[in-house]
This record gives C-alpha cells, structure tokens and sequence, in this order.
C-alpha cells in the first residue's frame, strides 16, 4: 500500500480561506458544520460517509442535533495528507449542497 502525498502548503491556505483550522492538539484540520436541523447534519454525515469509503480515509466526528463537529488527519502519516485535502473539499461542496436544498429530506413512515 503506498503512503499518501503530503499535503501542500497551497492546499492547507486553500482549506484555511475555507473555514477550516488547524488543530492544537496534533497534526489535523478541523471544522464545525451547522445546518438547519438534524435530518440535514445526518445527511451530510450519511453522504460524506460514501465520499470516505471511496477514498479509504475516514473522519474522526462528532454530531449533536444540526452540528457536525470533524478533525481529518491521516494516522499512518502522523499528519496531514492529500487524502485530508480531498476529503475536506468533498464535506465543503457535500454541506454546500446540502445548504442550498430547498427543504429537509422527507423519510418514510
């Protein structure tokens, strides 16, 4: 299994112009995701999800109600890697859509 690239300083200033922060406990990013209501948080954790399989790279989260707590850091690095870039764009664009929907998502029953 080859080990990831390591994240550039150009894509780190890119996730930081975005909202994310550098973390003060260890080498990681991390951000806070509010949405409208709980069904909207769990969506984009449930899309987000999907998005982490395909890359084989898996956030460390927290959600209580509309917010969406997450620290990316690539453990067998010991820091920050390409695959935290590529994630950390897809829950951006994932909570953008999510955002710009025009109503919560209905479930069954």
């Amino acid at each position: 299994m080859m080990m990831p690239d390591a994240m550039t300083q150009d894509q780190l200033k890119t996730l930081i112009a975005a909202g994310w922060a550098r973390a003060t406990t260890r080498e990681a990013l991390e951000k806070e995701f509010k949405f409208k209501g709980f069904r909207r948080a769990f969506g984009f954790m449930a899309a987000v999800a999907v998005k982490a399989d395909a890359l084989n790279h898996h956030p460390e989260w927290f959600n209580v109600y509309n917010r969406v707590q997450v620290l990316l850091t690539t453990h067998d690095t010991g820091g920050l890697s390409g695959l935290d870039w590529q994630l950390a764009q897809a829950m951006d664009s994932i909570a953008a859509e999510i955002a710009a929907a025009p109503g919560a998502p209905k479930l069954a029953g």
